[in-house]
């Protein structure tokens, strides 16, 4: 089942064109990688289904509704969520405090709060501190709990990997496999390691269009495919 589809988004940031028609679909379930080149429009796809950039022409439908033209906040209470690549965090708000904004009504559900202490230990270790005094792992994870905190169909993640500790990255990897038995991922990435191990589905993007799309599987096997694309080595 198709739970976001995207169809012929163009996208212009002032006078450039970021984005010069993509498409692709998200199924329900699992985790969906966009990879492409730094500047290929990855980070502007996002952007632009959550309603910060606003697509035109082209459409995004969410759950079968077309979201296009909404604004940002009304997005976000149809069910999606959204990791920036800079973590979107409060830094001088405490742990406790990040997550309470994030909250629809000022108060967490103690079920759903327990399971980010599950995936994000250090968060529960650090409840009462300073969101800047966080390693940059830490902020990562808070970053994707405040994502997490309320129910969610689909969570955005752009590049969660980046500039973090190997360590961390695994824990990362380990975190999403929970998160998306109960919820879809549509993960920007550029470490191709970290994202062939974890999605099923997937898309590259060039030049602000989707230039390859199918399994994760069946691109992790083709390395001419892999450099010709992604500029990797066998």
């Amino acid at each position: 089942m198709t739970l976001l589809s995207v169809r012929n988004m163009k996208t212009d940031i002032g006078q450039y064109a970021v984005l010069n028609g993509v498409s692709f679909d998200v199924p329900e379930g699992g985790v969906f990688v966009l990879l492409g080149r730094n500047g290929a429009g990855k980070t502007t796809t996002l952007r632009s289904i959550m309603g910060l950039w606003q697509p035109s022409p082209g459409s995004v439908h969410f759950q079968g509704q077309d979201i296009s033209g909404l604004a940002t906040a009304d997005i976000a209470r149809l069910g999606i969520a959204f990791v920036p690549e800079n973590m979107g965090i409060f830094g001088g708000l405490t742990v406790e405090e990040n997550l309470i904004l994030a909250t629809a009504k000022g108060k967490f559900d103690q079920t759903r709060l327990r399971r980010i202490f599950d995936l994000f230990p250090a968060l529960e270790q650090f409840w009462s501190k300073q969101a800047w005094s966080l390693s940059g792992g830490q902020k990562q994870m808070l970053s994707v709990a405040r994502a997490i905190i309320e129910p969610r169909a689909l969570i955005l993640i752009d590049e969660p990997t980046k500039g973090l500790a190997p360590s961390i990255v695994a824990a990362m990897g380990e975190a999403f496999r929970e998160i998306a038995q109960n919820a879809t991922i549509l993960l920007v990435e550029q470490n191709f390691n970290f994202a062939r191990n974890l999605s099923r589905d997937m898309a590259v993007i060039d030049d602000g269009r989707v230039v390859h799309s199918g399994t994760m599987a069946d691109f992790a096997a083709d390395t001419d495919l892999q450099g010709q694309l992604l500029g990797l080595s066998a």
